[in-house]
């Protein structure tokens, strides 16, 4: 990777355009990072390409505090973005001198572009700085920013056609019935992503017919992680590892694998960082293209309210544990969320086999009525975070070294925690949300959705 010096040039014909592809949804479920069953070959060369980061981390599970976090280069909680899709989310204009990334550059003489889905999700108002829909738009000469977002990963998914995905050619993690449904369902999402792999596809392919692609940074990520349970929405790594992929032809080294500690908005950093333009108001996010991340020891991420949903979680990740501190334990994970029920097929069979004792002790876990204050997983004997070890005496000091790290992290961003009235406010808490009986309901209607075929068109039961 280049220093922060040769990342920054002066001369603005020799500056890179920047096209920053955002999946939604999508943790890193990719051929090049091991995924059973998906074939994404464009997105695997992308990765061949340039530098593949395996340790990548959004700075919260759900698209509008993640991406006004990308969009600032700081964490949502101290621009006062970190509430999901609240009335009162565009109201507030962004603190401490703050600017918007596509601003920063297209002050900086970038013609910025939001390109494919008009999605921002910023949660706060002002001047985004986006300027047009296409890069074509742009002066002769005049070095471009594309934000692009492929919208399939986002449920509800369509399915392959060209490259359909047998049930049995797929892994599940552990914590999820192992069935036919469920697979069928894992199935249907890889089978989206190679669909979004072929629009990936397309972009590269006019950066090389438009002869911009040896001087184009391309910048593949995730806004959060993945949308099934215990992804999106929680702090386990898969509602927060997200796939990261950097290509910048004669800049990044073809085909390096990075497996240190990264966060999104460390791609913002970045992409000033090449851009040559520097932030009036230092980021939290660090340049990739720096030596910061060899002494980074840990990251952050936090939880608040998605909707009317009312919870709050706050991490801290090394490359070996991870602790997460549940400010509001006396909630259900699964407390109320229409979003979820609605979207997540797999949560009504598992609701049913949890109220029928057919869940194994790894499954059921995820289904309690209330929550442990505390988490301590290790990550490296324990990837899929099964066996909570905050109270465990042998890993006490761990416990508390973390603790302490993510006290000092949240006075940091100013985070103000919880307060009496968000405790008790939102939706019901009342957990199961609804009966056996109900659950099988919803079940049956979800099965001609999920088991449709690749061509057949089946209507989505609950939207």
């Amino acid at each position: 990777m280049p220093s922060s010096s040769k990342a920054q040039n002066d001369n603005e014909g020799s500056r890179p355009n920047i096209v920053w592809i955002m999946l939604e949804d999508w943790s890193n479920d990719l051929g090049c990072y091991g995924t059973e069953g998906i074939q994404t070959p464009i997105t695997d060369e992308l990765a061949s390409q340039g530098a593949r980061y395996t340790n990548a981390f959004c700075t919260s599970p759900v698209c509008s505090t993640s991406r006004s976090a990308m969009l600032t280069g700081f964490h949502q909680n101290y621009i006062g973005a970190q509430q999901h899709r609240t009335a009162e989310k565009d109201k507030e204009e962004l603190p401490h001198g703050i600017k918007p990334l596509p601003l920063l550059l297209k002050e900086a003489g970038y013609y910025t572009a939001l390109m494919k889905s008009t999605k921002t999700d910023a949660n706060f108002k002002g001047d985004l700085g986006f300027m047009g829909d296409d890069w074509k738009d742009r002066k002769k000469g005049q070095p471009f920013f594309a934000q692009i977002t492929l919208t399939g990963t986002h449920r509800a998914w369509k399915r392959d056609p060209l490259n359909p995905i047998a049930i049995d050619e797929v892994v599940l993690p552990p914590y999820y019935a192992d069935t036919p449904f469920a697979r069928r369902d894992w199935a249907n999402g890889l089978e989206q992503m190679q669909l979004c792999d072929r629009e990936i596809g397309e972009i590269l392919c006019r950066l090389e017919d438009e002869g911009l692609a040896k001087n184009t940074l391309v910048i593949l990520i995730g806004d959060n992680g993945r949308c099934h349970i215990r992804g999106k929405q929680f702090l386990y790594d898969p509602g927060i590892q997200v796939p990261l992929i950097m290509r910048w032809p004669g800049q990044i080294e073809a085909g390096r694998v990075r497996d240190d500690l990264v966060q999104s908005i460390d791609v913002t950093a970045s992409i000033l960082d090449a851009a040559g333009v520097k932030p009036t108001t230092p980021l939290h996010g660090k340049s990739l293209f720096s030596d910061h991340l060899s002494t980074r020891q840990y990251i952050f991420a936090a939880r608040d309210r998605m909707g009317d949903t009312h919870d709050a979680m706050r991490t801290i990740r090394s490359e070996e544990y991870k602790l997460i501190h549940n400010l509001m334990p006396e909630r259900a994970w699964l407390q109320f969320s229409g979003y979820k029920e609605d979207n997540y097929p797999m949560l009504a069979e598992m609701n049913v086999m949890y109220l029928e004792g057919k869940l194994n002790e790894d499954q059921a876990k995820f289904f309690a009525p209330t929550k442990p204050e505390f988490e301590l997983y290790h990550i490296s004997r324990d990837p899929y975070e099964l066996q909570n070890l905050a109270y465990e005496k042998e890993y006490g000091a761990i416990k508390d070294t973390l603790l302490a790290e993510l006290y000092e992290w949240r006075k940091s961003i100013h985070d103000q925690g919880v307060s009496q009235e968000f405790r008790m406010g939102g939706l019901s808490s009342k957990y199961p949300t609804r009966t056996l009986e109900e659950w099988k309901e919803r079940y049956e209607s979800w099965k001609p959705y999920v088991f449709r075929s690749p061509d057949e068109e089946v209507v989505h039961p609950f939207h």
